[in-house]
This record gives C-alpha cells, structure tokens and sequence, in this order.
C-alpha cells in the first residue's frame, strides 16, 4: 500500500522531482517535510544540517581545490568528510559483480563477522532469461538480507531509480535486527539518515556510492541502451558506466560460454542529443550529492584511474569518513574481501572542461532556448574527441572534480529555471554554493547562462 496515496496525494510530495527513494510508501512518510532530499531545502537542510551529527563534524570548507593547486589529493570541500585520505581498492573473492565487488565485499563481511543483523540493499529482480527484457540488471528491488547469499543478489548497479527505504516497515517490525548495515545512493541516505533516530536499533552503518544520473525507470534505462548502442540488442546486458575515457562501457554476456564478461564501448561525444531529456530523472538534475555526504564509506570510480579497460579488473575508490566506517573496512580487509591501494590522486585543470561540458549539455542548451542536438557524431570522429580528451584532460582525483562541478554547475541551472533563483539557493548545500560562486565570479560563459535563464522569469 503506498501511503501517499492514504494521505490524500495523489502524487508524491515532491511529484516530478521524487527520486522513488520509497520512504513515502512506508509508515514514515509522517517524515517526509523533514527527511525528502528535494522538499523545501532539501539537500541543503540534510548536509548541512546532519554532516556534523553523523561524522562527529563537518567537512573543512577552506581547502576547495582550483587551478591545479593541490590538485594531487582529494579535498574535503568537495568530496566530504575524511577520516583518512581517499584510497584506491579492489573488492576480492566476489563473482559476478558489475565491478571487483568492493561493495558487496564490505557488505557480505559485515554479516560474516556479526557486526549486523541485517543489510539493507538493491537486488534485481529475478531474470527472465533476456537482460534487455523486463527484470534483471536494470530493474532494482529492495531486500532485506539476512544471509550472504541475499547480499549476493545485491550485486552490479541499477542504474534506474530505486526503492531502498520500502523496507523500513518490514525492519521496524523485525525484532531479530538491532544492528543493520543500510547500502544507498545520496539521496537515500540522505533521507534515512533523517529517520534514523526513529527506527529501533542499536547499531547503524551506512555503505553508500557516489551517484549521477539515474533513469527514472528501468524501461527508460533499456531504452537508453537501444538507442545509443543499437547493435547490444540481442546481447544479455550486465550493465554500464559512463567511464573516465569519454566513453560509455556497456558490459555483456555475449552468449558464448567464456568466463569473462565482453564489453562494447561508446564515445559520449556520439550518443544520440535527446536521450538525455528521457534517460536522466528529474530528481537528478537537482540533486547536489553526487559523493553521497552522510555514508560512512563511499565507493566511486571517478577518482581512480583507468588501470584496466575492464571495469571489473579496474581500481575503484574508498572514502571512509567517520571510525564507524574504519570498523566497516577493517572487517572486509580481516576477511580478504577488500584489497587497498595507494591514496587517490590525480593531476589537470578541471574547470574549463567542467565548463565546457555545462555549455554544450543539451539539457542546458534547452533552457536558454540553444540549439539542440539531435544526433551524435560520427563514430570515427567520437573516437578521435574521446581519445584527445582523455589524453589531454584531467586525471584522476582532478576527473572527479571535473565530474562533481559539471554536474552541480548544470544541476543548479536546472533548480534555478524550474524554481527560480531564490528557491534555487535555498537548496543547494553550502559547498555547492561554494563551487557556484566561483564559477559566477570567474567565469563569464557560466553568468551569461544563470542570467539567460533569470530573464525567462
């Protein structure tokens, strides 16, 4: 029973921009004011608000990274709370993951070792045989698992919209669970975190990854797929990431029996122009969180480099940000299911790309009224652009910022044409303000567009 619907809203309360996180199918949707990451000041209300009660303090805002000065390591400004330096890892001993299994090995040690009762997470609904089909890699179901072989089901990544906080009824009414482990994206832990205090258990984790741009459903996600790389149909798809290399990595099981994954790979640069406006979910477009603030450990790819075409080879990063998230990857290295690398690093300007990347986005293009890109380029000429970019542009940690300030710089523009520029503020965290400042105040093509949209109004 969705209980949005029993309160007389025959809408979510945040309607379009509703990330589906599931608190509002749940007895705790009395939470929602209060706890929704895109209700009143949403991201700014939750970050800004809980960082300091979550990780014993908030992130040191003065050591914002530009133009290359420091650019080596990841900075808290940007990348939240730091217990200790970013860290490169692979997960170990887990098959079938859509990367080493860094997640599921964190995930599946803790239940091991009894630091948890319980671990909330994503399946995928049972397949029906075809990835391209309703079910499997792209469709997200919440589970409460209880046994290794549940968190198991919660491998690779639903790049749809997802569910997570439906469980909470089932959990409140689980007396068996007092310590859980809660698996999430920002805006799901953002609203958990905010109901936390309510749920009856004695110990809490949060294992969150950094996330952008998800589909609002996993027909929207299919289609993505059908339309940008046409000849995958056919193929059982087990996943895809938008990679440091320009391109996007689609990983398939071509149907011949080999043991390793195959993999096609995109430049961005030839995707069609529209898929965007179908692919990518409104609340994502105002979503200021992309390095999931209020998790204990975050894994990402973004920072690391791309030591492997395969992503289930490649390094990934660890951003462990309080001592409860020390305890979370002590245990998964005691069980050999996590191997650490060197610290994070990384090396190039990233606001001029970020920027441009803001400029030439289609999405933004069609709120100040720009020309619209129907179709790609031509592949060879992709390849040339992604193979320049990549050789030329930033690196690493310096990739990262580039990704988080594209991302924020277009998400505010969004905020700022569907609300407007006091509503705008008032949801973006202060870090994100940080970032947009600076951008308005050095970059000349950024206050032309914020000011093209203020003059729709």
């Amino acid at each position: 029973m969705i209980y949005a619907n029993c309160l007389g809203l025959d809408k979510f309360p945040a309607k379009n921009h509703c990330s589906k996180c599931g608190l509002c199918e749940t007895t705790y949707v009395t939470h929602v004011t209060d706890a929704c990451a895109f209700l009143g000041e949403g991201m700014k209300r939750n970050i800004d608000g809980l960082e300091e009660s979550v990780h014993g303090r908030v992130r040191k805002l003065d050591d914002m990274v530009w133009e290359g000065a420091g650019a080596e390591m990841a900075e808290e400004a940007r990348f939240g709370v730091m217990h200790r330096p970013m860290t490169l890892a692979r997960g170990k001993k887990i098959q079938g993951a859509q990367w080493t299994g860094a997640v599921t090995g964190i995930a599946v040690s803790m239940l091991e070792a009894g630091m948890v009762d319980a671990v909330v997470c994503i399946a995928s609904k049972e397949d029906n045989g075809d990835g391209n089909e309703e079910g499997g890699w792209s469709n997200p179901e919440p589970i409460l698992a209880r046994t290794v072989d549940e968190v198991l089901r919660g491998r690779g990544v639903k790049p749809a919209l997802a569910p997570s906080l439906r469980i909470l009824d089932e959990l409140k009414n689980s007396p068996d669970i007092k310590k859980l482990l809660f698996c999430g994206v920002g805006c799901a832990v953002q609203a958990f975190r905010a109901i936390q205090h309510e749920l009856p258990l004695e110990e809490v984790y949060v294992l969150g990854t950094n996330c952008a741009d998800n589909s609002p459903t996993p027909e929207d996600a299919r289609e993505f797929l059908r339309r940008s790389v046409p000849d995958m149909d056919g193929n059982k798809i087990l996943g895809y990431e938008f990679m440091q290399d320009f391109r996007v990595h689609v990983k398939f099981d071509d149907g011949r029996g080999s043991s390793s994954p195959s993999y096609q790979r995109k430049p961005y640069f030839c995707l069609p122009g529209d898929v965007a406006e179908f692919a990518i979910a409104d609340s994502c477009l105002a979503c200021f969180d992309y390095t999931n603030s209020l998790a204990d450990v975050v894994v990402g790819y973004m920072a690391a480099p791309l030591d492997s075409n395969n992503m289930d080879q490649s390094y990934q990063t660890i951003a462990v940000r309080n001592s409860r998230g020390e305890k979370m990857i002590q245990s998964s290295l005691a069980a050999g299911r996590l191997e650490l690398g060197p610290e994070s690093t990384g090396k190039g300007n990233h606001e001029k790309f970020a920027m441009a990347t803001v400029s030439s986005d289609n999405l933004v293009q069609k709120m100040v009224g720009g020309e619209m890109k129907e179709q790609g380029m031509p592949r060879f000429l992709g390849e040339i652009m992604a193979s320049v970019m990549s050789t030329v542009g930033p690196k690493g940690v310096s990739f990262a910022r580039y990704s988080i300030d594209y991302h924020l710089l277009r998400n505010y523009l969004h905020c700022l044409d569907v609300w407007g520029e006091e509503t705008a503020n008032q949801m973006v965290p202060q870090y994100c303000a940080a970032i947009v400042d600076k951008y308005l105040e050095e970059n000349e093509p950024f206050r032309e567009l914020v000011e093209s949209i203020k003059s729709k109004r």
